[in-house]
């Protein structure tokens, strides 16, 4: 792709991404790079995305009240920024909210449907089980229901679950899945945005476009013990 002609690239990193010697080439050669959702990093390029670390605070606060005390977290790789600020942000409002931060309760995988099973799995073997998980997200977290629902655990009394990413599917399972919506479209647009200023000429080095979007928790049924 380096050697045709594009007028810019809008990209987002893989999970596994760690090298980023492929997109500095890519700057180097000054073609425009535009990423969004898993790219903000130290590149110094355009970024796109959301504040995964109020996400995460945003979520343990809706499980608290709830009436959650003992909350789990079955989050990305660290070594992904957007996953570290998810973890952070669950850290530092499990501080916020008084609650235990346990270490047998913080799990990493790559939020897959079956890394999703057997995380909840691990969970639900522990001697005191969590009262909630979030999950970072849907993929994983509908894993994660598929074995409470196997399990018999009732949904969202014994176990409250919320996802992330407000995937489509997570409003037709039984139960729905509470999940952060961070309006995947809008970053979309703003990323095109951000290229069109490139195209035309009006960006400089020093005003590289950083836009960090909002999001929504959509309650559902999974973490509604009250019926909000």
């Amino acid at each position: 792709m380096l050697y045709t002609q594009v007028d810019g690239i809008i990209a987002s990193m893989a999970n596994e991404t760690v090298d980023l010697t492929y997109y500095e080439k890519i700057k180097s050669k000054g073609i425009p790079l535009i990423l969004f959702d898993r790219g903000e990093n130290d590149l110094n390029v355009d970024y796109i995305g959301i504040d995964d670390y109020n996400s995460s605070q945003l979520i343990v606060k809706h499980l608290v009240e709830q009436d959650c005390k003992r909350i789990a977290h079955i989050g990305g790789f660290k070594r992904t920024r957007i996953f570290n600020n998810r973890i952070k942000g669950y850290i530092d409002a499990l501080k916020k909210h008084n609650l235990p931060l346990n270490d047998e309760l913080l799990l990493e995988c790559n939020l897959t449907i079956d890394s999703g099973r057997e995380k909840m799995l691990e969970l639900l073997s522990l001697e005191k089980r969590p009262d909630a998980v979030y999950v970072a997200g849907d993929y994983a977290a509908l894993g994660a229901l598929q074995v409470l629902n196997e399990e018999n655990i009732s949904i969202p009394d014994e176990i409250a679950l919320v996802g992330f990413g407000n995937e489509p599917f997570s409003a037709m399972v039984t139960p729905s899945i509470s999940s952060i919506e961070q309006h995947s479209k809008d970053i979309g647009k703003e990323a095109a945005f951000a290229f069109l200023k490139h195209a035309k000429k009006e960006v400089v080095k020093q005003s590289l476009t950083k836009k960090i979007l909002d999001v929504e928790l959509v309650i559902r049924e999974s973490s509604n013990r009250k019926n909000q």
